[in-house]
Protein backbone atom coordinates (compact mmCIF):
# COMPACT_ATOMS: atom_id res chain seq x y z
CA UNK A 1 0.00 0.00 0.00
CA UNK A 2 3.05 2.43 0.59
CA UNK A 3 4.19 2.10 -2.97
CA UNK A 4 0.95 2.47 -4.94
CA UNK A 5 1.06 5.91 -2.42
CA UNK A 6 3.87 6.92 -3.15
CA UNK A 7 3.82 6.40 -7.22
CA UNK A 8 0.11 8.27 -6.95
CA UNK A 9 2.25 10.86 -5.35
CA UNK A 10 4.49 11.18 -7.70
CA UNK A 11 2.44 10.96 -10.90
CA UNK A 12 -0.06 13.69 -9.44
CA UNK A 13 2.88 15.63 -8.58
CA UNK A 14 4.54 15.27 -11.81
CA UNK A 15 1.02 15.97 -13.59
CA UNK A 16 -0.28 18.97 -11.65
CA UNK A 17 2.81 20.29 -9.11
CA UNK A 18 4.09 20.49 -6.00
CA UNK A 19 1.72 22.61 -4.39
CA UNK A 20 -1.42 21.43 -5.51
CA UNK A 21 -0.84 17.93 -4.69
CA UNK A 22 0.02 18.89 -1.72
CA UNK A 23 -3.19 21.37 -0.84
CA UNK A 24 -5.25 17.74 -2.52
CA UNK A 25 -4.02 16.03 0.44
CA UNK A 26 -4.89 18.86 3.11
CA UNK A 27 -8.04 19.63 1.01
CA UNK A 28 -9.31 16.01 1.16
CA UNK A 29 -8.32 15.07 5.09
CA UNK A 30 -10.21 18.68 5.97
CA UNK A 31 -13.44 17.64 3.60
CA UNK A 32 -13.23 14.26 5.72
CA UNK A 33 -13.11 15.21 8.74
CA UNK A 34 -16.41 17.51 8.04
CA UNK A 35 -18.01 14.78 6.82
CA UNK A 36 -16.77 12.63 9.45
CA UNK A 37 -18.02 14.66 12.37
CA UNK A 38 -21.49 14.87 10.78
CA UNK A 39 -22.04 11.01 9.45
CA UNK A 40 -20.39 10.55 13.22
CA UNK A 41 -22.98 12.43 14.95
CA UNK A 42 -26.04 11.00 13.06
CA UNK A 43 -24.83 7.44 13.44
CA UNK A 44 -24.53 7.97 17.16
CA UNK A 45 -28.21 9.88 16.90
CA UNK A 46 -29.16 6.02 15.46
CA UNK A 47 -27.78 3.79 18.10
CA UNK A 48 -29.43 5.50 20.72
CA UNK A 49 -32.38 5.85 19.25
CA UNK A 50 -32.46 1.58 18.46
CA UNK A 51 -31.36 1.06 21.82
CA UNK A 52 -33.98 2.99 23.10
CA UNK A 53 -36.08 1.50 21.14
CA UNK A 54 -35.07 -2.23 21.97
CA UNK A 55 -34.28 -3.05 18.13
CA UNK A 56 -30.72 -4.69 17.42
CA UNK A 57 -28.33 -2.04 16.27
CA UNK A 58 -26.34 -4.37 13.76
CA UNK A 59 -26.36 -1.71 10.70
CA UNK A 60 -25.90 1.08 13.13
CA UNK A 61 -22.63 -1.00 14.88
CA UNK A 62 -21.55 -1.93 11.37
CA UNK A 63 -21.74 1.83 9.93
CA UNK A 64 -19.52 3.24 12.98
CA UNK A 65 -17.08 0.84 12.52
CA UNK A 66 -16.74 1.72 8.87
CA UNK A 67 -16.45 4.99 9.70
CA UNK A 68 -14.03 4.91 11.95
CA UNK A 69 -12.01 2.77 9.73
CA UNK A 70 -12.79 5.57 7.25
CA UNK A 71 -11.03 7.77 10.18
CA UNK A 72 -8.18 5.70 10.46
CA UNK A 73 -7.81 5.93 6.69
CA UNK A 74 -7.81 9.94 6.46
CA UNK A 75 -5.42 10.44 9.05
CA UNK A 76 -3.41 8.35 7.13
CA UNK A 77 -1.87 10.61 3.81
CA UNK A 78 -2.16 9.31 0.34
CA UNK A 79 -4.45 9.68 -2.21
CA UNK A 80 -5.66 6.00 -2.10
CA UNK A 81 -6.44 6.20 1.17
CA UNK A 82 -8.49 9.20 0.94
CA UNK A 83 -10.14 7.84 -1.99
CA UNK A 84 -11.22 4.60 -0.24
CA UNK A 85 -11.88 6.55 3.50
CA UNK A 86 -14.10 9.32 1.66
CA UNK A 87 -16.45 6.16 -0.11
CA UNK A 88 -16.72 4.73 3.22
CA UNK A 89 -18.06 7.76 4.66
CA UNK A 90 -21.08 8.15 1.75
CA UNK A 91 -24.24 6.12 3.32
CA UNK A 92 -24.75 4.41 -0.23
CA UNK A 93 -21.35 2.67 0.08
CA UNK A 94 -21.78 1.72 3.49
CA UNK A 95 -25.07 0.19 2.56
CA UNK A 96 -23.98 -1.60 -0.26
CA UNK A 97 -20.83 -3.23 1.95
CA UNK A 98 -23.03 -3.96 4.43
CA UNK A 99 -25.43 -5.47 2.42
CA UNK A 100 -22.27 -7.50 1.08
CA UNK A 101 -21.43 -9.14 4.22
CA UNK A 102 -24.90 -9.62 5.85
CA UNK A 103 -25.60 -11.62 3.22
CA UNK A 104 -23.01 -13.78 4.46
CA UNK A 105 -24.05 -13.98 8.18
CA UNK A 106 -27.00 -15.20 10.24
CA UNK A 107 -27.66 -12.57 12.81
CA UNK A 108 -29.66 -14.20 15.87
CA UNK A 109 -31.30 -12.05 18.48
CA UNK A 110 -30.70 -13.18 22.02
CA UNK A 111 -33.11 -12.43 24.28
CA UNK A 112 -33.17 -12.16 27.99
CA UNK A 113 -35.69 -13.45 30.57
CA UNK A 114 -35.82 -14.03 34.42
CA UNK A 115 -37.86 -15.89 36.48
CA UNK A 116 -39.67 -14.88 39.86
CA UNK A 117 -38.50 -16.80 42.90
CA UNK A 118 -41.99 -16.24 44.56
CA UNK A 119 -43.67 -18.48 42.53
CA UNK A 120 -45.38 -21.33 45.23
CA UNK A 121 -43.64 -24.51 42.93
CA UNK A 122 -40.39 -23.11 42.63
CA UNK A 123 -38.13 -23.95 45.11
CA UNK A 124 -36.91 -20.83 47.68
CA UNK A 125 -33.07 -19.79 48.43
CA UNK A 126 -32.67 -20.88 52.13
CA UNK A 127 -35.84 -22.88 52.61
CA UNK A 128 -35.94 -26.51 53.30
CA UNK A 129 -34.53 -28.63 51.20
CA UNK A 130 -31.66 -25.95 50.17
CA UNK A 131 -27.89 -26.72 51.09
CA UNK A 132 -25.85 -23.65 51.64
CA UNK A 133 -22.05 -24.03 50.94
CA UNK A 134 -19.77 -21.33 51.96
CA UNK A 135 -16.31 -21.30 49.85
CA UNK A 136 -14.30 -22.90 52.09
CA UNK A 137 -17.12 -26.02 52.14
CA UNK A 138 -16.88 -26.00 48.43
CA UNK A 139 -14.64 -28.44 46.68
CA UNK A 140 -14.50 -28.77 42.49
CA UNK A 141 -14.12 -32.63 41.61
Amino acid sequence: MPIIEIAIFIKVGQTIGLFPTLALIIGAALLGGVVLRLQGLQVLGQLRNNVSTGKLPGRTIADAMMIGLAALLLILPGFLSDFVALGLLLPPVRGWIYAGLASRFTVVSATSSYRRSDQPDEPHVGGPGVIDLDDDDYRPQ
